[in-house]
């Protein structure tokens, strides 16, 4: 099994995070992102008999999230995340930073971003 690398106790926005290996994902004409989870490991298959729940959960991203999924690339920091975001929407994503870093905490207790080590 894969360990998690632990993220620093440096300055958030240095982090560099790009998209988990594993994750499938499309991007709809609209630009909007579609997440597709596998509903593995032995309790999720009983869900799947017993309660006839899905083997894959799409999750679908906002407008923000879904621009800056494609965006997250290992190279960029959260910080050059949020520069592209503020040049796209503006005072619409206010406030930005407060936003993009409980996006990726998000996305990090599920398990959908990994962190590339700091260059």
């Amino acid at each position: 099994m894969k360990k998690k690398k632990q993220k620093s106790s440096g300055n958030y926005l240095d982090l560099r995070p790009v998209r988990a290996a594993h994750l499938r994902w499309s991007q709809d004409d609209k630009g909007l992102v579609t997440l597709d989870i596998d509903n593995k490991g032995a309790f999720n298959r009983i869900a799947q008999v017993l309660f006839r729940k899905p083997k894959v959960s799409h999750i679908h991203l906002d407008e923000l999230g879904s621009f800056v999924w494609p965006v997250m690339d290992g190279e960029k920091t959260i910080f050059d995340i949020g520069k592209e975001v503020d040049e796209h929407f503006g005072e619409k994503a206010h406030p930005l930073y407060e936003r993009l870093a409980k996006y990726f905490q998000i996305l990090d207790s599920y398990h959908f971003v990994e962190w590339n080590e700091q260059k």
